[in-house]
């Protein structure tokens, strides 16, 4: 249930991480609560204010250690402390270097018990984004894309509409709610001109709180009069750093933010504009084409977690367009592996989820 709860919370309360707690007493769930947006309540605090006077003597379930340090909010630690507590299942360790493991050892010492390690490769998975953002500063590189069963994402014409069904294209719109950012490169806007939003079926379809829309553009090419500018939500346009002030000053009439990185062989240098949006307290990033972003992405080894939606069709054709581009490698031995396969189906549809191993 806390897992379930942590989950509720993913891509609203960056750059603090997703967490869920449960409390328990006589075998009966007295309380929960989830991560609330930065400067409101912890999860276990959540909790807590649901429990009441009900704490004293009951168990909590969180999915990640309790802290024990001043930030916006007061410690967990002191809370659960005061609302006596007796014992604490604690799923994974923060590794914020101002917690990890002193939050366990404060609550130890006031006399909780706890209980440390149960469900712990499900925590780090809804958390693999803050985990990654704490301990490097850099977000989470999520690739997606769709492509049907020869590999191709358009025709030898460019026609993509549509590869993926209409419930894959549905769950993409979950991923842009639960991520921080959503990519792509400036060819992906002047082919399908898309709006890139998380949208669902409440609030007119358009969902609260929207990703940064960030788009990869070496030269400036991007039109102002592209969808991507008229949407709720924030624009960060990447540009190369030689782009004249003057082409950049343009953007300003659609509220978007123009920042200038360094260009390596006509390509936008990938790492420092990750370094750039870890300093935004960007935690994840979901790039989603096309072939040029993603095969730079690749190539620099730079993906943390691949996803790919894979349709029942054959498009055929030399020119047709493929998934990834960029350099690629020479033998088939070189190539990047995925690890912690899921396959899940939607519709006529076969998602395909992993992680890249060592890079």
């Amino acid at each position: 249930m806390a897992l379930s709860l942590a989950r509720l919370a993913l891509g609203q309360v960056s750059p603090n991480p997703a967490v869920g707690a449960v409390i328990v007493r006589g075998n009966k769930v007295v309380g929960q609560g989830y991560t609330q947006p930065p400067g409101l309540a912890h999860a276990e605090v959540a909790a807590l204010q649901e429990t009441g006077e009900r704490a004293k003597g009951a168990v909590m379930y969180v999915t990640l250690e309790p802290c024990c340090h001043y930030g916006r909010t007061p410690p967990c630690t002191q809370a659960i402390i005061a609302a006596g507590i007796k014992e604490v299942h604690v799923a994974m360790i923060d590794p914020n270097p101002l917690v990890n493991g002193k939050g366990v050892k404060e609550l130890e010492q006031r006399g909780v018990k706890v209980s440390l390690g149960e469900r712990e490769d499900d925590a780090r998975e809804i958390n693999g984004a803050y985990i990654k953002f704490i301990t490097t500063g850099k977000p989470f590189v999520i690739a997606k894309f769709a492509m049907s069963l020869d590999g191709k994402i358009a025709t030898r014409n460019g026609d993509s509409k549509w590869i993926s069904s209409e419930d894959s294209r549905r769950y993409v719109h979950h991923l842009r709610y639960t991520t921080d950012a959503v990519m792509v490169g400036v060819n992906t806007v002047l082919t399908d001109d898309p709006r890139l939003t998380a949208r669902c079926s409440f609030r007119d379809g358009i969902a609260k709180k929207q990703p940064l829309r960030v788009i990869v553009d070496a030269v400036g090419r991007t039109p102002i009069t592209a969808r991507i500018f008229n949407e709720p939500g924030k624009v960060l346009l990447a540009v190369g750093d030689k782009v004249l002030k003057s082409q950049q000053a343009v953007y300003t009439g659609v509220n978007t933010e123009v920042s200038g990185f360094p260009v390596k062989r006509g390509l936008i240098a990938l790492e420092d504009l990750l370094w750039a949006l870890g300093q935004k307290q960007i935690t994840s990033v979901l790039v989603e084409g096309g072939a040029t972003l993603l095969g730079s992405f690749f190539d620099r080894k730079l993906v943390d977690k691949v996803i790919v939606f894979i349709a029942p069709i054959i498009v055929g054709g030399e020119k047709a367009r493929t998934a990834v581009g960029g350099k690629g490698v020479d033998k088939v031995v070189d190539s990047l592996k995925l690890e912690r396969i899921k396959i899940e189906r939607f519709g006529n549809d076969t998602m395909i989820t992993g992680y890249i191993g060592d890079k």
